[in-house]
């Protein structure tokens, strides 16, 4: 698999991890769970954007990619980290 299919599919998953985080929490929020639910999908997410960064620092070195590919985990990671504090049910 190359880099970009490696990375993708983990963007991928990260990205899962991340709707998930948001839709269970807000299906029923008056379950007692939906906090817990939702704070271990936005933890699962970040890990898995914490090896998406370093997949990514790794390709980048190892010239096989652009320096670009060092924004995109920007995004889960901030959607992740905003679901955990400010968005949390």
């Amino acid at each position: 698999m190359t880099g970009v299919g490696l990375l993708a599919l983990t963007h991928k998953a990260a990205g899962y991890l991340v709707f998930l985080a948001y839709v269970s929490g807000t299906a029923d929020p008056w379950e007692p769970d939906a906090d817990a639910h939702s704070g271990f999908t936005a933890g699962s997410a970040l890990l898995v954007t914490g090896v998406c960064a370093l997949l990514a620092r790794r390709f980048v070195e190892a010239g096989r990619l652009r320096r670009w590919w060092y924004a995109l985990p920007v995004f889960p990671v901030l959607a992740a980290l905003l679901r955990l504090t400010v968005l949390a049910p």
